[in-house]
């Protein structure tokens, strides 16, 4: 139908408010120019030539009829204002259901505050299970430790059977030293007691900040002029001490005692149980 075509268009002009406002005279003057392109002598090849010219022609007759072209012009002004009144609804109801789909998103979204909470009930909970951790392993390492050496114990228990009832605690020493400087070793706690006699053994107990050991003198009489001497470094002197003294009297037995207590506080708890382990390797040597 001629009021779907847009004939300004058709002759090459703009079309809409600037189309209304052209004169006839530019009108005239696009369809002769339009007129001379489109002629069917000029498009022999063209199938459609003849159909495009005669389109021309009919949007001609109507343009350059002023009531007809006043009328065109009026269907065209409404519409343009229905297509604007199309977009403004459509961008209303872009803006709508973007304000909708916000609200929902606003909705289903998790409180910040329960976000929060969540979050920090969760780190207090790890850091109460590190903190658990770390005690666990702390209050271990000394029973991991004597644990260790009681298992090396038992194994080599089972090879020597019960040959060490018979060891001879008399001979045996004390060593005692705080680890400041240089610390002992077993060869230099041998080249120390051999001045009093022969060294059968020695075995040495350490930790960060005591040193003890076993010394095993090959007589008792070599046990009795060590025991009590003042040797080793003067900077670090050592204390030596029976394993087992003599109970001649009560006063030598109450004697004994302090000096075996003063021992225990000065190389730590548990040092009697350490003994005993120590004994039974020793006799294996």
């Amino acid at each position: 139908m001629d009021v779907d075509v847009d004939h300004y268009k058709v002759l090459g002009l703009p079309s809409g408010e600037e189309g209304a406002k052209l004169s006839e005279k530019e009108i005239s003057k696009a369809y002769k120019f339009k007129a001379l392109e489109l002629h069917p002598d000029k498009r022999p090849d063209d199938p459609d030539a003849h159909a495009n010219f005669q389109k021309l022609k009919s949007s001609y007759e109507i343009l350059k009829d002023e009531k007809a072209r006043k009328l065109y012009d009026d269907l065209l002004k409404i519409k343009r204002e229905k297509e604007q009144r199309l977009v403004q609804q459509d961008g209303r109801k872009r803006k709508m259901r973007s304000d909708l789909e916000e609200r929902e998103r606003a909705a289903f979204a998790p409180d910040p505050t329960v976000k929060a909470r969540q979050e920090e009930e969760r780190i207090a909970r790890q850091l109460k299970e590190e903190i658990a951790r770390i005690k666990r392993a702390h209050g271990s390492k000394g029973a991991a430790a004597a644990s260790a050496l009681f298992k090396e114990t038992k194994q080599s228990e089972t090879g020597a059977g019960v040959a060490g009832a018979g060891l001879d605690k008399e001979k045996m020493l004390k060593v005692s030293w705080e680890k400041v400087g240089e610390d002992y070793t077993a060869e230099r706690l041998k080249k120390v007691f051999s001045q009093f006699g022969q060294v059968e053994d020695v075995v040495i107990k350490s930790s960060k900040k005591k040193g003890s050991a076993l010394v095993v003198m090959s007589t008792k009489d070599a046990m009795v002029a060590a025991t009590g001497s003042v040797c080793g470094s003067l900077s670090n002197p050592l204390l030596v001490l029976p394993l087992q003294p003599a109970v001649a009297t009560e006063f030598t037995s109450a004697q004994s005692c302090e000096e075996t207590d003063g021992l225990n506080n000065l190389v730590g708890a548990g040092y009697q149980a350490y003994e005993d382990i120590v004994l039974q390797k020793v006799q294996m040597v």
